[in-house]
């Protein structure tokens, strides 16, 4: 029964002729129901009165400068759950599958695989009588050469070479950083990552400096992308003011960075753009708690301290006794503290915009785990793909304006009243909207960049 049967390793070069794609390396996993395609700016759209999906690739590991633009008739939309337990929605798509000289049809979905080790994933749905694993071999069918990879894809699109751009950050492997990086590479830039900690300056009416890692001077950028740690918001503020003494060009700015950090006065500022919140109050150590409580209607309700960060020092206290004793901790704490009204018909969810540039690039619904209120990704909390209205989005790009940021994630709660401000995060997380709605925004932020500097070329 065997001798129909195309015998594989646990790693296989194949092809997808009819995407373009001249060879791929897959894994070869009999454990996947499905198979998994490597995609990113993935797009649906109508052709001869039916649905398709087209899609970038590159389809060669660790070389994001190749690029081969794919469609696809769409088939399905799917939600996937991963190894991980990660749950995402993914396009599906059927195409021909060819390996070694034997060639037929499979479903893949498609998905950014960009943190795995193979480009392809081979599931057994596709090799359902077809196919035998042997998964001591690798390659049984052979492998290319470097150079006759470089032949194969000598006519894809290679990026243009492009600016010179730093990412000031402080951890070179966290996702949202390693895709900015790759976003950046694979469009043709010349991408550096600077660590925060390791930079300092010279503060020099004439020739203002930043130094970095033993005294190698940071100048010649283009453009810097600023991810500023809540912890470190002063110092990185500082060294993104520098850069901008540089005539660098950052994608947000300093004093964008300094207000949206600052929770009272971007409510404040929020406010004067006339972008609702929900009630809230603000204290020192407050003498008269019971009015405190009284202003925002009472309990239950949010107590916030001002320097919390991702849903850290965020309290719920359902009775008017627990507020009071929460209030009265943070007191002697002599913490500032912001309280605030519950959204109960909220029910533990929430809406993230992300801006960039002034549009609302994708939007996610982020739930609490069960017993939990806050719907932070950091504490647990799921993502999932939601449409916002047309409302929902003008308060997001309102909100991001007010504060004048270039890039934004916008936190919106849904309540009787309509909809309601939360929270302007200048530096928002990539993976759970990147997930949840296989969209390329590191891409988008790096497009944003391009747009500056064409603008720029333009008025010449």
């Amino acid at each position: 029964m065997s001798d129909n049967k195309v015998i594989l390793g646990s790693e296989e070069w194949c092809s997808f002729p009819e995407l373009g794609i001249p060879t791929i390396k897959a894994r070869v996993d009999s454990g996947a129901k499905t198979s998994a395609l490597h995609a990113i700016n993935i797009a649906p759209f109508i052709k001869n009165e039916s649905n398709w999906v087209k899609f970038d690739i590159n389809p060669i590991q660790n070389n994001l400068k190749t690029v081969i633009h794919c469609e696809a008739p769409l088939i399905d939309k799917r939600i996937v759950k991963s190894s991980s337990g990660f749950r995402e929605q993914r396009y599906v798509i059927q195409t021909n599958l060819q390996i070694g000289t034997s060639q037929w049809p499979i479903e893949m979905t498609l998905t950014n695989r960009d943190s795995m080790g193979f480009r392809m994933l081979l599931g057994r749905e596709a090799m359902s009588g077809r196919v035998l694993v042997d998964p001591e071999q690798k390659y049984l069918l052979g492998q290319p050469t470097s150079d006759s990879l470089k032949e194969l894809y000598k006519n894809s699109e290679k990026a243009s070479s492009g600016l010179r751009i730093g990412l000031l950050a402080s951890n070179p492997e966290l996702y949202s950083n390693k895709r900015i990086m790759e976003a950046g590479e694979m469009r043709g830039h010349e991408m550096h990552f600077l660590n925060i900690k390791e930079c300092y300056m010279k503060l020099d009416a004439k020739t203002p400096e930043i130094h970095y890692r033993g005294g190698k001077i940071l100048n010649q950028f283009d453009a810097i992308i600023p991810r500023i740690r809540p912890s470190i918001t002063f110092y990185g503020c500082a060294l993104t003011r520098q850069f901008e003494a540089l005539k660098v060009y950052c994608l947000n700015s300093s004093n964008a960075i300094t207000q949206s950090r600052d929770k009272l006065y971007s409510l404040q500022l929020l406010l004067n753009h006339g972008v609702e919140i929900p009630t809230t109050g603000f204290a020192n150590s407050p003498l008269d708690t019971d009015d405190l409580i009284k202003m925002v209607g009472g309990s239950p309700l949010i107590v916030k301290l001002l320097e919390g960060t991702q849903g850290k020092g965020v309290v719920l206290a359902e009775t008017k006794k627990a507020a009071e004793s929460v209030i009265n901790a943070f007191k002697s704490l002599n913490a500032n503290i912001l309280v605030q009204e519950f959204i109960k018909e909220a029910n533990g969810k929430d809406i993230r915009c992300f801006v960039i540039d002034g549009k609302v690039v994708a939007a996610i619904q982020r739930e609490a785990m069960p017993g939990e209120f806050r719907a932070n990704i950091h504490l647990g909390g799921t993502a999932s793909v939601i449409k916002v209205t047309a409302e929902e989005k003008r308060i997001a790009i309102k909100a991001t304006k007010a504060m004048d940021l270039k890039v934004a994630g916008v936190d919106i709660i849904r309540s009787a009243k309509g909809p309601l401000l939360l929270e302007v995060n200048s530096s928002p997380g990539l993976e759970g909207i990147e997930g949840a709605t296989n969209k390329d925004i590191a891409g988008e932020m790096i497009k944003a960049i391009e747009k500056n500097f064409k603008q720029k070329t333009d008025l010449k």
